[in-house]
């Protein structure tokens, strides 16, 4: 076999890496949990039409089809893709099961998810989501819209990365803002905010007149709007001065003030009211949120989402939601890139249990699997050489103790100190530190 070539927009992280992965989705699991959001998987497809019901979506869905399919390809409700995000695949999934579900219904899924986009630093092709969301049936309560931050906030404190800075903004205010000067296709307007970072405020003012028929002085009040940013609710005194009036406007800044108090309240510098955040996909209704890592600000959001009113329904059943994802693979990749995570070793094993004589092998066994018992993660060394070969095994390994069975009794070497001392099996227990690998900031000497 030749040798592999890689797949751009695949990560496959090394043993050591995706330790620290599986460290930080315990953490976020945890986090979730205490806030009573319960686990939920769904399937990896979903029908094509559902998938196109997103927005600006058609050019990253991968289709799903047998290499004996017909040429045609794959029509109606046998039509699939693999999902791009987690919110379709839940919209779709409270609908199915609505009435086994207790409503407001909270829950937390941590999955792949798969885009066809060009892959870059920070963005993949096959990636990891951990996404919260709370849907209610007919109303949900915009409490909830503020419970979100909070959330989220909680679960990246608790991780050692960089501090993070949540903007919010609120859909309602652009779209009553639009209406007040004037633009009918609000949509339109969104979208192109939405590329006010990539092609700065010439091209948006470009894009609104060709995609949102704005005039000069209608861009112009558009671009005012979201140059506003506070990090408290004194951002509505700036939408107000700019002279716009509307009830939908009002209706927008009296939820995004909430939002911002009860972050602030919380945790305070969390969160900022940043009016340029638009969310460029077409069905979100509320509260809108980007997470920059500060000082990776340059690679846009690791964590967004918001309020969506419309996304599913059944008949006059609506089922109203809201929902913020963290981008893991994504927020891993950069920091992975900058060398900025370390973890204290490359393997699990705390213990390596010495073999003194290829037929006393099972006594080493049995070492092992007492150390097991206690919760101790250990291995038994692959061969009976000198102890100073099994020792440099070790030493490779990361692993930092071995354990030297004997006649007279078992002592345990800390081969980073090289202090040995007596040790029995059902009783001997490592520091905490030593039991499992630690994961912290590089250069903290974790």
């Amino acid at each position: 076999m030749s040798k592999p070539t890689p797949i751009s927009g695949f990560p496959e992280w090394t043993p050591a890496q995706r330790m620290i992965e599986q460290f930080v989705l315990d953490r976020i699991r945890t986090t979730f949990e205490l806030y009573g959001f319960a686990p939920l998987e769904t399937r990896s497809v979903e029908p094509l039409d559902q998938l196109l019901r997103k927005g600006e979506t058609s050019k990253e869905v991968y289709l799903l089809r047998r290499l004996q399919a017909d040429a045609d390809g794959p029509a109606g409700d046998d039509a699939l893709g693999l999902h791009f995000d987690l919110t379709v695949p839940f919209a779709r999934y409270v609908l199915e099961n609505a009435g086994k579900l207790q409503f407001p219904f909270r829950r937390y899924q941590i999955q792949k998810v798969w885009r066809g986009e060009r892959p870059q630093e920070g963005r993949y092709r096959e990636f990891l989501q951990a996404d919260i969301d709370i849907v209610d049936r007919d109303t949900l309560p915009a409490q909830y819209e503020a419970e979100m931050p909070l959330v989220i906030g909680d679960a990246l404190r608790s991780l050692p990365i960089p501090p993070v800075r949540i903007q919010v903004n609120n859909r309602k205010i652009c779209e009553g803002f639009y209406r007040g000067i004037g633009l009918t296709d609000a949509e339109a307007a969104l979208r192109a905010v939405d590329k006010l970072d990539k092609i700065g405020p010439a091209g948006v003012t470009e894009l609104l007149a060709s995609t949102a028929g704005a005039s000069e002085a209608q861009a112009e009040a558009v671009l005012s709007l979201a140059e506003i940013s506070a990090p408290d609710a004194s951002f509505a005194d700036a939408v107000r001065g700019l002279g716009v009036s509307d009830p939908l406007l009002d209706e927008g800044v009296a939820e995004l003030t909430a939002v911002v108090e009860t972050a602030a309240a919380h945790a305070p510098g969390l969160c900022v009211a940043d009016l340029r955040i638009a969310r460029g996909l077409d069905y979100y209704t509320g509260t809108v949120y980007e997470t920059q890592m500060i000082g990776y600000e340059r690679f846009g959001s690791i964590c967004s989402g918001g309020r969506y009113d419309n996304l599913a329904s059944s008949g006059n059943v609506r089922f109203p939601g809201v929902g913020i994802s963290i981008g893991v693979t994504r927020m891993l990749g950069l920091l992975f890139g900058a060398e900025a995570l370390s973890v204290s070793r490359s393997v699990p094993t705390c213990v390596l249990v010495a073999v003194t004589a290829e037929e006393d092998r099972a006594a080493s066994d049995a070492v092992a699997a007492a150390l097991r018992s206690r919760g101790v993660p250990t291995e038994v060394s692959p061969s009976a050489a000198k102890f100073g070969k099994q020792i440099r095994y070790a030493e490779r390994r990361g692993i930092p103790y071995v354990w030297f069975p004997g006649a007279d009794g078992d002592e345990v070497k800390d081969i980073r100190s090289g202090e040995q001392v007596p040790a029995a099996a059902g009783e001997w227990t490592p520091p905490r530190a030593d039991l499992k690998p630690l994961v912290g900031p590089a250069g903290t000497g974790v």
